[in-house]
């Protein structure tokens, strides 16, 4: 037998084998945390939020705390998931809170007629900004508060696009 494979032979394969399991366990419970609890990365699709979110190509974060703790105001992007499709999950700017009153068009792109409604308990007005091309709280109505799982906080990528999503109230 050479000297390397006797060198080989004589290395502790199961303890490093064991090491590497229980590290790639540990970084894999962390990402999955972090990812489930703390913040997400997101690829949004369609031009509801044109212009402040690309049809594709963007890459953003959401801030899974400030959902969780209440920190959501109007003027702020969330994700939530969609009323209409649970499989789904949307992008959208809060118009409203609990409580507030919230005028909109009802069909923007052939009347100017106008609709007010009251937010109730527990939920939130969303629209998108790209009203023409939105399925919003104009057609679902107002979401529960519950559905909302993250708040948008900023574009990664693209490179040239990147920094905070900032509230427009």
């Amino acid at each position: 037998m050479s000297r390397f494979l006797r060198r080989l032979a004589g290395v502790r394969w199961r303890a490093i084998a064991a090491g590497g399991l229980s590290r790639g366990v540990l970084v894999f419970c962390g990402v999955s945390f972090m990812n489930e609890r703390v913040a997400s990365l997101t690829c949004p699709r369609g031009p509801s939020m044109l212009p402040a979110i690309n049809i594709m190509g963007d890459l953003v974060v959401a801030d899974k705390v400030s959902a969780r703790c209440g920190w959501v105001a109007s003027g702020d992007v969330v994700q939530f998931v969609s009323p209409e499709d649970p499989r789904k999950t949307v992008m959208k700017r809060v118009l409203g809170m609990e409580g507030d009153a919230v005028t909109y068009l009802v069909d923007p792109g052939n009347s100017d007629a106008s609709k007010t409604v009251v937010v109730p308990k527990g939920h939130i007005w969303v629209q998108g900004d790209n009203i023409y091309a939105s399925r919003d709280s104009r057609q679902f109505g107002p979401v529960p508060y519950g559905l909302v799982n993250g708040r948008i906080c900023c574009r990664i990528l693209p490179l040239k696009g990147f920094g905070l999503i900032g509230s427009k109230e």
